[in-house]
């Protein structure tokens, strides 16, 4: 299998775009890539057939706030483009920051209304500012039909369908579940710097998911998911919470949330369908999850 076609600037990936084969379908990361992504990129290489597959590989300035791990995250470009080789990429989309933005900071970004200012957005103000601006401009420069994005940070993918829907842009934004190791624990670029220790600590955070989700299979309220979620989660004191919600799968509140405020609440949704987010330290080290859950139905 050849090699994906490498661009590192907007113009090489114009040209290569121009003569593509349709459909295309895009993944966008941040490079780092693992097992989750692997998931990302066969998403896409199955929604485009004998099409074409552009992955693009860019860490995001944007969306990086104050004390971010901005300088820290990793960089393995080589590593990046061997899975991007094995999945089946056609092209490679690896620009640097001052090609992405050759004006400096752009003084317009993409405002993600009043949903990007709770949970993720309440923690890291202007966070998806910054990941709307980039994913909107990655998408006018690459023109996909499909666009694949991961359940894992479920704001994020909420965020971009709303953009896409609300901005009239020409793209299938597809939902691609979260791929998780043995003790549940969601991958991530970030898992690398737990040690050890904080790693088996880490398990706490999708059992606290799980535990959530158990209850709602009981039968449980939205008060009582947060509840024995909550409870789950004191059983393992090194990780330290940000947020716990419970939402509609618009983010729309179910029950009042622990560690953050959210907006008036929502019904049960009539299918019973609903999230339930976290975000948690371990260490230095922050973790997002999230896990689909069914609760009683608002009609019975």
């Amino acid at each position: 299998m050849t090699s994906p076609l490498r661009l590192d600037t907007r113009a090489q990936l114009a040209a290569a775009r121009a003569t593509a084969a349709d459909p295309v379908a895009v993944v966008m990361t941040m490079g780092a890539l693992h097992e989750g992504h692997d998931a990302l990129l066969h998403a896409a290489r199955d929604r485009a057939g004998a099409g074409t597959v552009i992955a693009t590989v860019f860490v995001n300035p944007l969306q990086f706030g104050p004390g971010e791990d901005f300088q820290r995250y990793p960089r393995t470009l080589e590593s990046d483009l061997a899975r991007c080789r094995a999945a089946g990429v056609d092209l490679a989309f690896t620009p640097a920051p001052d090609e992405m933005y050759p004006h400096g900071e752009p003084l317009v970004r993409v405002d993600p209304g009043p949903w990007g200012t709770v949970l993720e957005g309440a923690s890291r103000p202007g966070h998806f500012a910054g990941v709307l601006t980039v994913v909107y401009k990655l998408l006018q420069a690459t023109r996909p039909a499909v666009a694949c994005f991961g359940e894992k940070d479920y704001q994020q993918l909420s965020l971009i369908r709303a953009m896409a829907r609300d901005l009239d842009l020409p793209v299938e934004v597809v939902s691609v579940p979260t791929v998780r190791e043995p003790d549940g624990l969601a991958l991530s670029s970030r898992n690398r710097y737990l040690s050890p220790a904080q790693r088996r600590a880490a398990a706490g955070v999708p059992a606290t998911l799980r535990a959530g989700a158990d209850a709602a299979a009981r039968g449980a309220s939205p008060e009582q998911v947060l509840t024995a979620a909550t409870q789950t989660l004191s059983a393992t004191p090194e990780v330290k919470l940000d947020y716990l919600a419970l939402t509609d799968p618009d983010l729309r509140p179910l029950a009042e949330p622990v560690g953050t405020a959210l907006a008036p609440l929502a019904p049960v949704p009539a299918d019973g369908v609903a999230r339930l987010l976290i975000a948690a330290w371990v260490g230095s080290t922050r973790l997002i999850d999230n896990i689909e859950i069914l609760l009683p139905r608002g009609d019975e």
